[in-house]
C-alpha cells in the first residue's frame, strides 16, 4: 500500500528534536557515510541525508566540507619535496664522507 506522504527538504540547522531523535535512530553510526548529492538548476547542488518518517520524507541538506586543493598547497606541497630531495642529497654526501675516512683508515 502506497502512501501519500509530504516530501519535504529542510536543512539540518532547522531540524526538530524529533526528527534529531529519528536521525539518531536511523544513523546511529553518523550521517556523513550516508550522504547524497543533490543536483540543482543550474549546475549548482547540495548534499543531503534522507529520512522517512508516518508524515513526511525528508531530504535534509546536510553540511558537507569538501577538500579543495589550492595554490597554497601545491606551493606547500612542491617546497616539501624540494625539502626532501635535499635531505636525501645531503644525506648521499655524508655518507660518501664516511666512505672515504673509512678508506683512509
Amino acid at each position: 500500500m502506497q502512501t501519500n506522504r509530504k516530501k519535504l527538504i529542510i536543512n539540518y540547522a532547522n531540524v526538530t528534536p524529533d526528527l534529531m531523535e529519528a536521525i539518531r535512530k536511523k544513523y546511529p553510526l553518523g550521517w556523513i557515510n550516508n550522504t547524497i548529492k543533490v543536483p540543482m538548476a543550474g549546475g549548482a547542488f547540495f548534499f543531503a541525508i534522507t529520512l522517512d518518517t508516518d508524515e513526511a520524507s525528508y531530504l535534509i541538506k546536510v553540511p558537507v566540507k569538501i577538500d579543495t586543493k589550492s595554490d597554497k598547497d601545491e606551493d606547500f606541497f612542491d617546497s616539501t619535496l624540494d625539502l626532501k630531495e635535499g635531505d636525501e642529497h645531503e644525506d648521499d654526501e655524508e655518507k660518501e664522507k664516511n666512505q672515504e675516512k673509512e678508506s683512509d683508515e
